[in-house]
């Protein structure tokens, strides 16, 4: 079994306009301090990258990875969070993700900014020699997630095909050219489940390139069993996030929060350990699983500052990555096959 890399952590939620949070180097050499080995790049801060020369020009990754490398990471991913989500919006969610894309973006104008930047993320990926786009897959039908009032029939298969039909082309160029998207499961989005995954999949032919970021923290908040999940999808996990959460009801709020804040809610992210993730069994199955891409912080504890969270982090996941044995305990009384010994072992004559 392969052995997973890391620690890493996800820029995005560290990025600050003061030191050392303001740009690549800074905050890279803040990270690497930490312990940690690589960066996950949030490609819509043009503070960490310029995606448009990534896509464009290999001479500008490598001078990238070679600034990088100086300091002791190394990229792991470059994300397509922003422009997945928007790809697909339905109208009543166009204003609070209007600080996904530029100003004034609306309809088939938005859709095809964010299929422009998804195209120079997989370019990009490809130039940085990274070959996993963790992305959200956007969709039309979240309002929709509680059936009350009943769903149209239909309805349901028609945001899928609408889903499939924008990102069919993107995951045939990702295909064509060594990367794949790694879908996180998650709230706003119409894939958001297990359920959900396999239908984008019918929709989409078993596409190759619709794999999976795994982040058990959505799953938890949702009660859905997440250790459960590795086994029925672990083959298509190429991309980790690290990242803790709790789900304590009360007889004032469950799973869908009462329309509290983040510390107000039952289910809430917390820092690393904290939380109620089983995450020796989360990195055992996925060990199993053959994974061995990165595991990566993503930090968005409603407790703990950034500072704290992100200093526990490395170690935390350093302590949980295994060193995947190759040998079995008792291969010292293995021997060669001996077919007649083994016929007298279970009583048989020769």
């Amino acid at each position: 079994m392969p052995k997973m890399k890391g620690p890493a952590i996800l820029l995005a939620q560290f990025m600050r306009d003061e030191e050392p949070y303001n740009n690549i180097e800074n905050i890279g050499r803040w990270v690497a301090g930490l312990g940690y080995v690589g960066v996950q790049i949030p490609t819509s801060d043009m503070r960490i990258i310029d995606l448009d020369r990534a896509a464009e020009s290999k001479m500008y990754c490598d001078d990238y990875k070679g600034k990088l490398k100086e300091i002791g990471l190394e990229p792991t991913e470059l994300d397509g969070y922003h422009a997945g989500q928007v790809l697909a919006v339905h109208p009543a969610y166009e204003v609070m993700f209007e600080v996904f894309h530029p100003p004034g973006l609306k309809g088939d104008a938005r859709t095809e900014w964010a299929t422009r930047e998804l195209k120079k993320c997989i370019h990009a990926s490809v130039n940085m020699g990274t070959d996993v786009i963790p992305a959200l897959s956007g969709g039309f039908a979240w309002h929709m997630v509680y059936p009350w009032p009943q769903r149209p029939d239909g309805i349901i298969d028609e945001a899928f095909k609408e889903l499939a039909k924008r990102w069919r082309p993107l995951l045939d160029l990702a295909h064509d050219n060594g990367t794949a998207f790694a879908y996180e499961l998650h709230p706003g989005s119409d894939i958001y489940d297990g359920a959900t995954y396999e239908m984008f999949l019918d929709f989409t032919g078993d596409h190759p390139a619709a794999c999976l970021n795994y982040d058990p923290s959505h799953l938890l908040l949702q009660q859905l069993d997440y250790l459960e999940f590795i086994r029925l999808y672990g083959e298509r996990v190429k991309g980790l996030h690290v990242k803790d959460a709790e789900f304590r009801p009360t007889g004032r709020v469950g799973v869908y929060g009462g329309y509290q804040s983040w510390s107000g809610r039952a289910g809430r992210f917390r820092s690393l350990g904290d939380g109620q993730v089983d995450f020796r069994r989360v990195f055992t199955l996925l060990s199993e699983a053959g994974y061995d891409g990165w595991a990566t912080l993503e930090w968005e504890c409603c407790v703990k500052s950034p500072a704290q969270g992100a200093a526990e982090g490395a170690p935390f996941i350093a302590d949980h990555i295994i060193e995947t044995t190759e040998v079995a305990f008792d291969d010292f009384v293995a021997g060669e096959v001996n077919p007649e010994r083994n016929r007298k072992l279970l009583g048989l004559s020769g």
